[in-house]
């Protein structure tokens, strides 16, 4: 026999019972979990990215037992359950996918021989989302056409969602050769607010404004670029441990303590390694 949602449903429901449910899952709020949330959907992430699928199921269910945790505290205080938050799901994923849904019914099918173009269909997905935040009320302070990009999101994250926003309404680049000159400004404002900072002669939180400036532009060039930015971090972050973790390992092979090699001598193994990692793509 296997557990259904229902099921889940119904734990979710023990565990919170007042009497009888978890001392622990009893105390929680909207608000405390949403950090277990946020470390659920890193790890699911990192399996994917690990490629590690075994792990990846049990990370799904995780993150899964978190939207069942919040729906059941919906329904405890009568705002939604889980039944309305998959209801309001589906249909707003038909109300999006024109393309895919020509009537707005679950059962309507596109004609295959008359599928609309990836650029018809983006136009569609931006406007249909743009009339779904104009029928929901912002507060006066907050009337903007980059409403409703979350705050909470990572910074890199954030970041791209802001400029992909403010494109759609033709505030953006013509193309990718002012970045790079954007890019380059910003480099040399920052080495001038660094020199600046360290002769004391310009105020300190100025390097911070001008790396802040230079890490968005970065965003913008991977957007251009077409690159998820957080992803290729991602990826320069598992590359840079990867290789450190080899110096590690071949210090120790040849009896050799780490804090005790100059830079010279650890850039010298650095070196090694990617030129060990070049001849294995070769």
């Amino acid at each position: 026999m296997s557990y259904t949602v229902e099921d889940l449903k119904t734990l979710m429901a023990r565990l919170r019972d007042p009497e009888t449910g978890c001392p622990w899952d009893t105390r929680q709020t909207f608000r405390s979990i949403v950090p277990h949330t946020l470390e659920e959907a890193y790890e699911v992430a990192d399996a994917i990215d690990r490629e590690d699928y075994p792990h990846l199921e049990d990370e799904l269910g995780d993150l899964l037992f978190q939207v069942i945790f919040y729906s059941q505290m919906g329904g405890e205080q009568d705002h939604f359950d889980f039944d309305s938050v998959v209801d309001n799901l589906v249909r707003k994923l038909i109300r999006r996918h024109p393309h895919v849904f020509p009537d707005g019914t679950l059962d309507s099918r596109i004609d295959p021989d008359n599928r609309p173009d990836e650029a018809w269909i983006k136009a569609s997905w931006e406007r249909i989302k743009a009339e779904e935040r104009a029928l929901k009320p912002e507060p006066e302070s907050d009337a903007s056409r980059l409403s409703g990009v979350a705050r909470t999101l990572p910074a890199m994250v954030r970041a791209e969602k802001l400029q992909r926003r403010a494109a759609t309404h033709g505030f953006d680049w013509p193309d990718i050769e002012p970045v790079f000159d954007k890019l380059h400004e910003e480099i040399d404002e920052l080495k001038e607010a660094w020199y600046n900072a360290a002769s004391r002669t310009g105020p300190a939180d100025a390097v911070e404004d001008e790396l802040g400036d230079l890490l968005f532009v970065c965003v913008n060039l991977a957007r251009f670029m077409k690159v998820n930015p957080e992803q290729a971090l991602n990826g320069t972050n598992h590359k840079f441990e990867t290789r450190f973790r080899a110096i590690e390992q071949r210090l120790e092979r040849e009896g050799r303590e780490f804090e005790k090699e100059s830079l010279k001598a650890l850039d010298a193994v650095w070196q090694a390694v990617k030129g060990v990692e070049k001849a294995d793509k070769t």
